[in-house]
């Protein structure tokens, strides 16, 4: 039997509902801060996170991460600590559907949260952890409400909108699973330094990528980056680079309207064959047939108007 809803997940979901009309990705008032929504359920579908945090105040989601789920909703949120490709599943319907709210993670901003943490003591380390799913708690709910709250009121959210975010990331980082994830942001060892191979990937996955020379700024053999890598994304360097550049492009599609030739040459691919090929492999339909049946799904509508 499903636990009652709280007070504050109720009204997590009326606020949602009124930031979050359309189906798809909404912007917020706050650049870092986005809504999802889907009005019906969503088969096992690639997708990739940035590090964020993703609280589902209704309906729910399981992520899939090689041989490990991870279930958030109304009652788990989910983190993740580095950008990550991976696959989901939603439950939702029309009467009821998936409302979350999404907070990009400023690594910088994390790495002064972290030592102001680490300063004051009394709290354990622990390993590393990329991805956790945790019991959503009274503290990390009402902090959730106020930013919502916050986001329908443009001064509110561009005044109490940023301290509202970084006390959500505290209560975080403090929480029941705060140490893996504090071990995890803080790069340290050879999480860290996968970590800061991810961060590049990203930064230029439109550019030619070579394994080797990611494993010497890594500080790593070759051996050893594709050991290390694999332990902490589930991958190879290889299929991780090729699923980032597909997912951008399968955005772009998307929110940006591009053909896929378009869209192969803005990710780095040369063949247009080839770029289809692995986009089928990945997503199991091409991509023309990806970005008509996604669209809704994967849109990003403007952040609602609201009066001052």
């Amino acid at each position: 039997m499903s636990k009652a809803r709280s007070p504050a997940s109720v009204r997590m979901v009326r606020l949602i509902e009124k930031l979050a009309p359309n189906e798809g990705y909404t912007q917020s008032a706050l650049d870092s801060v986005r809504l999802m929504r889907s009005d019906r359920p969503l088969g096992r579908t690639p997708v990739l996170y940035e590090p964020s945090i993703v609280i589902v105040c209704q309906g729910r989601k399981l992520g899939f991460l090689g041989n490990d789920v991870y279930v958030y909703d109304a009652q788990h949120y989910l983190v993740l600590s580095v950008p990550l490709p991976f696959s989901t599943e939603t439950q939702a319907s029309a009467e009821a559907p998936m409302l979350a709210v999404s907070i990009h993670l400023d690594l910088i901003e994390l790495s002064e949260l972290i030592t102001q943490i680490s300063a004051a003591g009394h709290l354990p380390d622990e390993p590393p952890n990329l991805m956790v799913s945790t019991e959503l708690d009274e503290n990390l709910a009402g902090a959730t409400v106020r930013l919502l709250e916050a986001l329908t009121v443009p001064m509110d959210a561009r005044i109490l909108g940023p301290a509202l975010v970084r006390e959500i990331c505290y209560r975080v980082l403090t929480g029941a699973q705060g140490g893996a994830m504090r071990a995890a942001l803080a790069h340290h060892g050879r999480f860290g330094r996968v970590a800061k191979a991810l961060k590049r990937i990203h930064a230029d996955y439109a550019s030619p990528l070579n394994v080797t020379r990611l494993a010497e700024e890594a500080g790593m053999s070759v051996p050893a980056f594709h050991a290390n890598f694999r332990a902490v994304t589930q991958t190879s360097p290889i299929q991780y680079i090729k699923s980032t550049r597909l997912h951008h492009a399968r955005l772009m599609m998307i929110r940006d309207g591009v053909t896929a030739a378009a869209a192969a040459g803005r990710v780095g691919y040369e063949s247009t064959s080839q770029f289809s090929r692995e986009f089928k492999r990945l997503f199991g339909r091409t991509p023309v047939e990806e970005a008509r049946d996604m669209r809704e799904s994967f849109s990003l509508s403007p952040a609602v108007g609201f009066g001052a």
